[in-house]
């Protein structure tokens, strides 16, 4: 059995977005969401870095799961798994199988602000999990959880470090946002990139190929697509930079001429003068100290914490209280 539901469409989405560029391009400094990355160009871009051999996290992970996903199963008994930014669903076939296999498993819930995505992955799993209900749920994590099906020993999964791309506020209103949509005793389990060397860090946001290069720029030609705008994409050289006072890598671009923009659909003109940076994205690194106060600080106890040999990323499962 499939079914959607649909909080968001795209009259939805061409209202968040013109609302994020005039806030972002008019602000200082000049900021986009890096939701706006991830139009059909900018998802097969990031398909792409996943497979850079200096983008460690996503095989990181998997590694993870992969030696882990039974044990999951076994821990949380899980009858109902919803996963959060669901994507194309890939690392999350690891914990279906895992569940299934430990017998629980009746219901997937992915959630995705991309309908599109959405209905690929779940064709996609209807026909790998013929028994497996599944009800897809267009929705933004951020605004959108209070709507996800209820359900009898949830699990909620949060992969990839995603997390990372909110700030400190963000996460917050995000975790007891999810706090309140769960009953005691369900759980999360979140995936979160670790603090580390720079030198693995900025090269994982600043391959050699140049191909996250391309991914940054793509906001641009969304902007220019959606909005009318006029940038010039090659006017904007990527820059990936550590922040150590934040502990987060900072994706930018980084003007390098004078020159104005013009954004037609909001009769709005912004000016950039010669290496003046747009930040489009942060990428927090966490230590399991401050994460665990961040889980605690909404609700959430921390149960286990699993990572790879080299401690580069962790996966976390925490439990309602």
């Amino acid at each position: 059995m499939t079914a959607l539901e649909k909080h968001l469409d795209e009259r939805d989405l061409a209202r968040s977005l013109r609302a994020d560029v005039r806030e972002g391009l008019t602000g200082t400094p000049k900021r986009l969401p890096p939701k706006w990355f991830y139009d059909a160009r900018g998802s097969l871009l990031f398909e792409d870095i996943t497979r850079l051999p200096e983008y460690y996290p996503t095989r990181t992970e998997r590694a993870i799961l992969e030696a882990n996903a039974d044990r999951i199963a076994g821990i949380t008994d899980a009858k109902t798994l919803v996963e959060l930014g669901s994507g194309s669903s890939e690392k999350t076939r690891l914990l279906l199988d895992a569940m299934l296999r430990r017998g629980t498993l009746g219901a997937f819930v992915p959630l995705d602000v991309s309908e599109s995505a959405l209905l690929s992955a779940v064709a996609s799993l209807t026909d790998a999990y013929p028994g497996l209900s599944i009800t897809g749920v267009v929705g933004d994590l951020t605004r959108h959880l209070r709507h996800l099906p209820d359900g009898d020993n949830r699990v909620v999964a949060f992969l990839g470090g995603t997390i990372g791309n909110l700030v400190p506020d963000e996460r917050a209103a995000f975790l007891g946002d999810l706090r309140a949509a769960l009953h005691p005793g369900e759980w999360l389990l979140l995936g979160a990139d670790q603090v580390k060397d720079p030198g693995v860090l900025v090269p994982a946001y600043d391959d050699a190929a140049g191909i996250t290069a391309e991914f940054n720029r793509n906001v641009l030609h969304v902007i220019n697509r959606e909005l009318r705008a006029d940038f010039d994409p090659l006017a904007f050289a990527h820059v990936a930079r550590w922040d150590p006072d934040h502990e987060w890598i900072e994706m930018r671009l980084r003007s390098t001429r004078d020159q104005q923009v013009h954004i037609r659909d909001l009769n709005l003109t912004v000016p950039f003068t010669t290496g003046e940076e747009l930040r489009t994205e942060i990428s927090a690194k966490f230590r399991r100290a401050g994460l665990t106060a961040e889980l605690a600080a909404s609700g959430f106890a921390l149960r286990h914490w699993w990572t790879d040999p080299r401690d580069w990323f962790g996966v976390a499962l925490a439990q309602a209280v």
